[in-house]
């Protein structure tokens, strides 16, 4: 249950909110958002979902659901609306990522007295601030090209300036164990990559796979310093993936100081981290204009 929580939580943290304007007679209305009511029975949903998470706080809570409502009511402004279809699947893919099915995770928010509506209902304000995001929150964001090439270029070193044409030799399945030995075995008879295939002959369930031209910035950093000390006609040392055992061969090396695919990260990065801030900033607006009671 615990990993379940755990996993409830990075999973739905960010991602409910009484759609309707009509309130049940039960329940009293504790603040209003621009004519929109939010209850108490919403607050003590919140709050158990929360607790489910791991987090707590009545303050928190109430936050949260005023940021939903804010949400919703922005993405009603540009137009956006959230179909049910769409919930469902966000709904699905908490369960897949959870590892339960769809009934599993009704039960398990039920058991912790969680509405399945409660989860609906927050995801359907994060898909409608999705949407909102790419209309109007992500044209604010700049990235400096240059900025972003002169970072690039710190990052270059030794191990990682480096082009390569490279084979992949797969000894496959069987016991990690015995297929690196196998490997290895292999790796002290090679001599370069023309006879990378006709060696491969002698092995079981052994292949060789071109994987033709990869700069270094393209690979894990261990792999990019390991390729940097071999030299052509070398191949690195087995390491266990998924499906066997795998070596690279070097067929080709050059100098080649190129910040592409490092630019490329930083972007990504950079990008998500303006982003978030500018998504931030700009609920931070809809919070200053808007009509926010406690009652």
């Amino acid at each position: 249950m615990k990993t379940l929580v755990r996993a409830l939580s990075a999973l739905v943290i960010g991602i409910m909110m009484f759609t309707g304007s009509a309130v049940p007679a039960a329940a009293a209305v504790k603040v209003t958002v621009n004519g929109t009511p939010i209850t108490d029975i919403q607050i003590a949903q919140r709050l158990r979902l929360f607790a489910l998470e791991g987090r707590g706080g009545n303050k928190a809570a109430t936050d949260e659901l005023i940021d939903d409502a804010l949400k919703l009511e922005e993405a009603k402004r540009l137009g956006v609306t959230v179909s049910d279809a769409k919930l469902e699947d966000a709904y699905l893919s908490v369960a897949r990522n959870l590892k339960v099915s769809r009934d599993k995770l009704d039960q398990i928010l039920n058991q912790n007295g969680v509405n399945v509506e409660t989860l609906k209902e927050r995801l359907r304000a994060t898909l409608a601030w999705n949407e909102v995001t790419s209309l109007a929150i992500m044209p604010r964001v700049k990235l400096s090209d240059l900025e972003l090439e002169q970072e690039a270029l710190t990052q270059l070193n030794a191990s990682n300036s480096y082009d390569y044409i490279l084979k992949e030799v797969i000894f496959v399945g069987g016991g990690a164990s015995a297929r690196t030995a196998e490997a290895n075995r292999y790796r002290q008879s090679f001599t370069g990559c023309d006879n990378a295939v006709p060696l491969s002959l002698s092995y079981r369930d052994a292949a060789v796979i071109d994987r033709g031209r990869r700069h270094a910035t393209q690979m894990p950093e261990a792999i990019a310093k390991e390729l940097a000390g071999l030299n052509v006609g070398g191949i690195t040392k087995p390491r266990v993936i998924e499906n066997g055992v795998s070596m690279l061969a070097v067929c080709s090396k050059a100098v080649a100081e190129d910040t592409t695919f490092i630019k490329g990260g930083l972007q990504q990065e950079k990008g998500t981290e303006a982003l978030e801030a500018e998504a931030a900033k700009y609920l931070a607006e809809l919070r200053d204009k808007a009509k926010i009671i406690h009652e």
